[in-house]
């Protein structure tokens, strides 16, 4: 199921136009036998990749680093892989607001602007990006002021490409353990 996948990723019309945005072509085989991507003509040196911060979101990502991961790896070797981080939550009271990323930031914030009254606050989950107006989404995930970026390593995209691997590849009990151990984590959003 997964190498299918992977040997049509190129017939893909998006997946070209990513490589032509960027500037780059698809890596070849250098004389050692590594694939090599030319960076000379590189556009962006920041890739940022956004998704929705719930559950389908943090998929997608993972299915968007395993591809950068396997085609387009040295953009992740030099650093230029980055990952938005938006909200999941604003907290308002009056015209107080606060965005916060966690469940433990939201929390707090209900405790610091409803003074321990969660009643005098309104609470706005995000459950995704569409959600947001475009001056919430400038200020919280795109203005390079107040953004939060994380810089995706060697490793993050080493674990996504496992992750990957592990659920769509043909080997059933390592997917069902998975599932089966992290089944718990998984929030439905109503």
């Amino acid at each position: 199921m997964e190498k299918a996948a992977g040997d049509r990723a190129f017939e893909s019309e998006a997946i070209r136009n990513i490589y032509t945005a960027l500037g780059v072509t698809v890596a070849q085989e250098d004389e050692t036998g590594e694939k090599r991507m030319d960076l000379s003509k590189l556009r962006y040196h920041k890739v940022i990749i956004m998704t929705d911060a719930d559950v389908d979101g943090s998929h997608i990502a993972t299915l968007i680093l395993t591809f950068f991961f396997r085609y387009m790896f040295d953009l992740i070797k030099n650093g230029y892989v980055y990952l938005a981080t938006p909200p999941l939550y604003l907290v308002k009271a009056g015209s107080n607001e606060i965005y916060c990323w966690t469940e433990g930031q939201r929390e707090d914030a209900v405790q610091r602007l409803g003074g321990g009254n969660e009643n005098k606050v309104a609470v706005q989950r995000y459950k995704g990006l569409g959600e947001m107006s475009d001056q919430q989404l400038w200020d919280t995930t795109m203005n390079p002021k107040t953004r939060l970026l994380r810089q995706i390593t060697i490793e993050n995209a080493a674990e996504a490409d496992r992750t990957f691997s592990m659920l769509m590849g043909d080997d059933v009990p390592p997917r069902r353990q998975f599932i089966e151990e992290n089944a718990n984590y998984a929030k439905i959003d109503a």
